[in-house]
């Protein structure tokens, strides 16, 4: 095939153009990436600006989250995505399908409810911080959230449009989504793996959701206070195992009864 001189000199210079083009592109690309990593870069420090959230929207979007991305997801993204809207950067900046990952108690592992793994860094992100007093803050609330979780029977709401009409309550004594689960599957007789137990997860989710923004919410308006304290058997627990007691062995702001199930048959003195 021959090609004439005027065509060879006509593609030299589509090609040095196109050079061009993709230099002049490449560098409007650095360009657009420096400004992101400047913005990441500038990123506040925690806490970050809240605004107070509708508690009932928080719910129907972690009902509908958990259906998208799971527990964690559902819970963390129906905060942080009204606070997207009304509050707008850097909420923009979060990438919350990371907290997908908290799915099953962490990885399918059944480990810390996915829910509040949600709940805490939503937590954390509008109290939190490296300062101290705001840290103590931020756990103060977790905690509360934590404890409602295991002494409430649960869900207590029920989402719009749920897929099963009807879903057992359940008092889980635990934040272990491995034990949440298996007192649940007890009381309404549902398998672990059933689409009822599946839907009672999405319930929890909506639940979780909307208690926490309650708190948060209570937070903006300086009236929060702690409503959940440790049980007494618990408590009495924490006398001889905790920090500062004779054994000093273990440690946590939890219901002991979640693992512990003979306390009495270990400690017959009690």
């Amino acid at each position: 095939m021959k090609v004439s001189r005027r065509e060879l000199l006509k593609g030299v210079g589509a090609l040095t153009v196109g050079a061009g083009l993709g230099g002049f592109s490449l560098a409007v690309a650095n360009g657009v990436m420096a400004q992101d990593e400047k913005k990441v870069q500038t990123l506040p420090d925690l806490p970050w600006p809240y605004k107070k959230l509708d508690p009932v929207l928080a719910a129907e979007d972690g009902y509908a989250g958990y259906y998208k991305g799971a527990c964690s997801y559902g819970v963390f993204e129906s905060i942080v995505g009204q606070l997207r809207k009304e509050v707008g950067f850097p909420y923009t900046m979060v990438p919350t399908t990371l907290l997908v990952v908290g799915q099953g108690g962490m990885a399918d592992t059944a480990s810390l409810c996915g829910a509040l793994t949600g709940a805490a860094s939503a937590i954390f992100l509008v109290a939190g911080g490296l300062d101290p007093k705001k840290r103590e803050v931020a756990y103060k609330i977790i905690q509360e959230v934590f404890l409602w979780y295991e002494q409430t029977a649960l869900p207590d709401y029920k989402p719009n449009k749920p897929r099963f009409e009807s879903i057992a309550k359940s008092v889980s004594n635990s934040t272990l989504c491995h034990v949440s689960i298996s007192r649940w599957c007890k009381v309404s007789k549902f398998k672990a793996f059933s689409k009822e137990r599946s839907d009672r997860c999405g319930w929890i989710t909506a639940a979780v959701a909307k208690y926490t923004v309650e708190m948060l919410n209570k937070h903006a308006d300086t009236t929060f206070k702690t409503i959940h304290t440790l049980s007494p058997e618990s408590q009495k627990c924490r006398s001889c195992h905790d920090r500062g007691s004779v054994l000093e062995n273990t440690r946590g702001i939890m219901d002991c009864g979640g693992c512990h199930f003979s306390p009495k048959k270990e400690h017959p003195k009690i």
